[in-house]
């Protein structure tokens, strides 16, 4: 049995005759840039993210990056993410020419450590950047009282938690601005590359729109120094198919993540994802932790199971970031995580015959007890 990390091919299906709809109307019209498909999708994503703009861009990097300089970090600031986080969070920080500023996580979750962020807001802080991690929100209610009381924004990095909800409030609503990407791997993703902005401030909205538009909100007269970040028109016609399911396919990732906890509760050396008080994740990926990791990951991956790992380096200890200075130890529960964390496939079309199998070869690899049927 061969099961991949992710089921493209599944998704691509179920939306293939509205998507070759959408695209002759695209196609008739030579509407290939901000057509009427983009802002049918904007106002769409904006009802769904509970937020009243929504700014198509063309990937979740220039999203965070759009997001940060539009609510005011500019150069030489400093930004507090986690440590364990895919690298665009700390490259859109560096883009703008403001310092990341890293700090550790809690170690039930793997989202950012609200004390950790509150230790290290500092007289250059400028803004607050927490992740929602592998389709969780982070905790948001403390966080958004640390950047009220520093004075400073709240800009989420909403990429892996298109549909998640924290307390009724969907994650991307609850900061300044967000950024999220539609990577196709996403709960809610393109053909392609693409992301977004969200937020309920109608400056920043413009701002990022003018920017992501060579700074211009009138065709040739250019306020302010920008670049071309634009939601492709073709990957709105996949986005605008596929949001309309989101919501259904995110209701089959929490049936298939609640299927593997039933698994797994009977596989000894397994620890698995737990929700936080108030969350209703979307499960963007279902990530266990295991003692030697790398070589579970190999037996899966050997027997067809196309498991992962996210993310294998903390930020501090990538190449890129080596100029910061911090080695192993400066954060313990990023770097132990990074060490023992592995995703298991998910995904809206999984069935539980895959899952079985998924737990079963775990179990074995694991040395555990295999999961009675």
């Amino acid at each position: 049995m061969n099961i991949p990390l992710v089921d493209l091919a599944a998704q691509q299906a179920e939306i293939a005759d509205e998507v070759r709809t959408g695209l002759d109307e695209v196609f008739a019209a030579t509407a290939f840039i901000g057509g009427p498909a983009v802002g049918r999708f904007e106002a769409a994503y904006a009802a769904f993210s509970q937020v009243a703009h929504c700014v198509g861009v063309a990937n979740g990097t220039d999203a965070l990056e759009l997001a940060l300089r539009a609510v005011g970090v500019g150069a030489g600031g400093e930004v507090i993410l986690p440590a364990n986080t895919f690298i665009a969070t700390a490259e859109a920080v560096s883009r703008v020419g403001a310092v990341p500023v890293l700090v550790d996580v809690d170690p039930v979750h793997l989202l950012v450590d609200p004390d950790a962020v509150e230790a290290a807001v500092g007289p250059r802080t400028e803004a607050i950047v927490p992740v929602h991690l592998f389709g969780q929100v982070a905790p948001m209610e403390r966080l958004l009282k640390i950047a009220a009381d520093a004075g400073v924004p709240l800009v989420e990095d909403a990429a892996q938690s298109q549909g998640a909800r924290q307390n009724g409030r969907a994650a991307g609503s609850f900061g300044l601005a967000a950024g999220t990407s539609f990577y196709p791997g996403k709960n809610l993703g393109a053909a392609g590359d693409g992301g977004a902005v969200t937020t309920d401030d109608a400056d920043v909205a413009r701002t990022v729109r003018v920017i992501a538009a060579h700074g211009s909100a009138v065709k040739y007269d250019h306020e302010v120094i920008g670049f071309n970040s634009r939601l492709d028109t073709v990957q709105a016609v996949v986005l605008e198919a596929k949001l309309d399911r989101l919501d259904v396919w995110n209701t089959r990732r929490r049936v298939a993540a609640a299927y593997y906890a039933e698994l797994l509760g009977r596989v000894d050396g397994v620890r698995i994802p737990t929700s936080a008080e108030g969350n209703e994740d979307v499960w963007h990926l279902y990530v266990v932790q295991v003692d030697e990791r790398d070589r579970v990951l190999g037996q899966l991956n050997a027997a067809g199971v196309g498991a992962g790992i996210h993310y294998p380096t903390p930020i501090h200890l990538t190449g890129a970031y080596r100029s910061m200075g911090l080695g192993r130890g400066e954060f313990t529960v990023a770097e132990s995580a990074a060490d023992r964390i592995l995703s298991l496939p998910i995904y809206p079309h999984i069935t539980r015959d895959q899952q079985e199998y998924v737990v079963g070869v775990l179990a074995d690899a694991v040395g555990g007890s295999a999961p009675r049927s």
